[in-house]
């Protein structure tokens, strides 16, 4: 009987922890851009928020989603994805109408314009939203032409992962360029890096595809090399660099 008892209480706790897990992958990775929406709304300045940041997760997830026609990965991962691209259309809305209203004299540029020195720098939100489209389309396209391949399926599924864990390295670089980290925030930095680890330690429990968790490793690599940026410049101040702006982070801070 207390044999019983004890494996129902293992059971509803293994899925209460496979739930708050699930959970948290699903929405953890939109978490950070939460307080970014609400600055730019407040301050209405996007400047402080690069909108390539929104390319590439676009671009991350989509292939994601595209790679799991060949290769089956949890359903939470599928959704992360799903949320994840309407969080960053989201951003862009807010972004181009703040970026529209600031540059009222500016000559309007759009996706069918096809000039290569604005990509995706266009002033309307339905330009980035013709530009997504007509990239799932295409990819879409080629994975069912490719579909049957497995160099392709397994190409796919690193492409997708390997661009999403490459969002950190523009700021290491900046940072690298200044000499310095200010202005920018350590605590998204700490946000980051727990968010990547739990992640990564998630692939690795569900068995997530190789590349998944290959790459979770990187970002977790790529985070830490900020972190020890932060303690590297603080502790031994660097000459300041003739100019004083620093690019905003890559992971939109």
């Amino acid at each position: 009987m207390e044999d019983e008892v004890f494996q129902q209480i293992m059971y509803i706790v293994n899925h209460l922890v496979t739930w708050t897990a699930a959970t948290a992958i699903i929405f953890g990775g939109v978490v950070p851009y939460v307080p970014q929406y609400r600055e730019i709304k407040r301050t209405q300045n996007a400047e402080g928020f690069s909108s390539y940041v929104c390319l590439v997760l676009l671009v991350a997830n989509i292939l994601r989603i595209l790679f799991r026609f060949g290769r089956y990965f949890e359903t939470p991962l599928l959704w992360q994805s799903i949320i994840m691209i309407v969080t960053m259309l989201v951003m862009l809305n807010l972004c181009t109408d703040v970026r529209v209203t600031a540059e009222l004299n500016t000559k309007r540029r759009s996706f069918t314009d096809f000039e290569w020195g604005y990509f995706w720098s266009w002033s309307r939100f339905v330009d980035y939203l013709q530009c997504v489209l007509a990239f799932t389309a295409m990819a879409a396209y080629v994975t069912y032409l490719l579909l049957d391949s497995d160099l392709f399926v397994e190409s796919l599924g690193f492409l997708a992962v390997f661009t999403e864990a490459m969002l950190g390295t523009p700021q290491l670089y900046c940072n690298y360029q200044n000499k310095s980290t200010e202005g920018m925030s350590i605590k998204m930095v700490l946000m980051w890096t727990s968010g990547d680890t739990f992640k990564t330690g998630y692939f690795l429990l569900t068995e997530a595809p190789v590349q998944f968790w290959t790459c979770g490793l990187l970002q977790v690599c790529v985070d830490v090399a900020i972190l020890f940026q932060v303690y590297y410049y603080s502790r031994y101040p660097q000459k300041p660099v003739s100019h004083t702006t620093h690019t905003t982070s890559a992971k939109a801070l």
